[in-house]
């Protein structure tokens, strides 16, 4: 059963009255009081940023800095994520997921961006962000999921045609992008040349712009809960606590909410940098970071649409995110790297590539079948620790 062509109409109906109660100015301030948060702090490291982070070797000021840019940080993703629920909600699937996602891409690509532009750069940022967000989503998060899930519903089923369409693009994408540079000699490092930049980028661009027409068009039902499915429950009951207003607000406060983050990401780039040097953390860290702060809030809707037995927005958010990231930003920092001369560094060391090709083999055997379990969660969750653990003993 199509449970969001039956719903769309009445969330849209529902969606024009919520708005024409809490119309106006004052409302809309009300309900959106982190937006003036994020843009007073977005101001105030605009005028004094310069000063502020001048000198972080007294340990309280780097703290506050720090947990305060962070926290704010965190607030815009979450509110990003809310608007993009919100829009989910009049769309329906795929489109709403799809629009959840490009929302949280988006934002990725804009922070990985504003710290390679930061001074001298950062050239393996966007590598350890993107290896960051696959462990991350693929491992840790696809893991809670499926364990809480199982361990509720004992066996949960999703649409496998979707999944299969997802790591289709995702394994070669991810190898082509993640691995390949490693091993390539026409430039030095783990690097590509311009030539092969170039390529890869319009690669990259080329395969996701087919596979949203196929999403979205062709075979828009690979993507939908099946339709045998019983204990799958409708869009109603997952968001009656979630207040819907009209598509128009929602658009712009999403957009809203993002750019500010281009100018805060800049600013949380120094802490991190010197918490790096400072402490002799790892140098991953710092895309690890990044990464857990895109990805809290919908990683958090990802594991709430599995326990409420909607695997089938589980995996569309998990997955598609996974392609996203590996389709979107490695375009993205390619060009910024061709056009301002950034060396960009994509190629995974020895480790990070065995991690890597063994959470994609883990995966297609995962998502090889109609119904997932408890046991499958856990042999994902296990990859993810083994990740972390790595991150700090190699």
């Amino acid at each position: 059963m199509d449970n969001n062509a039956d719903n769309s109409p009445e969330l849209t109906n529902d969606a024009a009255e919520v708005s024409d109660k809490s119309s106006g100015f004052l409302p809309v301030l009300r309900r959106e009081w982190s937006l003036v948060i994020i843009i007073l702090t977005t101001v105030l490291f605009l005028l004094f940023g310069g000063g502020w982070l001048a000198d972080l070797s007294n340990p309280l000021w780097f703290g506050f800095i720090l947990i305060w840019l962070f926290a704010v940080i965190l607030l815009a993703a979450f509110a990003i994520v809310h608007h993009a629920e919100s829009l989910a909600i009049i769309l329906g699937e795929p489109f709403g997921t799809l629009v959840l996602t490009l929302s949280v891409i988006g934002v990725e690509v804009l922070m990985i961006s504003a710290v390679m532009l930061t001074g001298d750069g950062k050239p393996a940022i966007a590598r350890d962000t993107m290896f960051s967000v696959v462990m991350i989503l693929l491992g840790g998060m696809t893991g809670i999921s499926l364990l809480l899930g199982g361990l509720r519903h004992h066996e949960q089923s999703y649409n496998l045609q979707g999944a299969r369409a997802f790591l289709a693009l995702i394994i070669p994408l991810a190898v082509l992008g993640l691995v390949l540079p490693a091993f390539t000699t026409a430039s030095a490092g783990p690097t590509l040349s311009p030539f092969q930049s170039i390529f890869t980028s319009l690669m990259s661009i080329g395969i996701y712009g087919i596979f949203l027409a196929v999403q979205t068009r062709r075979h828009r039902e690979f993507f939908i809960a099946p339709e045998n499915d019983e204990a799958v429950e409708d869009d109603v009951h997952i968001y009656e606590d979630h207040a819907v207003e009209s598509t128009a607000e929602h658009a712009i406060l999403l957009i809203l909410y993002i750019l500010p983050l281009v100018i805060l990401a800049k600013q949380l780039a120094v802490p991190l940098e010197y918490a790096t040097i400072r402490f002799n953390a790892p140098p991953v860290l710092s895309g690890f970071v990044v990464a857990v702060l895109i990805l809290a809030p919908e990683a958090i809707s990802a594991v709430k649409a599995a326990v409420r037995n909607q695997l089938q927005r589980s995996v569309n958010i998990l997955l598609g995110s996974v392609l996203a990231t590996i389709g979107l930003t490695i375009p993205a920092v390619l060009i910024i790297g061709l056009f301002t001369g950034k060396t960009v560094y994509l190629g995974l060391g020895a480790v990070d590539t065995i991690l890597l090709l063994l959470l994609l083999a883990v995966s297609t055997t995962t998502f090889a079948n109609t119904r997932t379990n408890a046991l499958l969660g856990a042999v994902h969750l296990l990859l993810f620790l083994a990740y972390l653990m790595l991150m700090f003993e190699r």
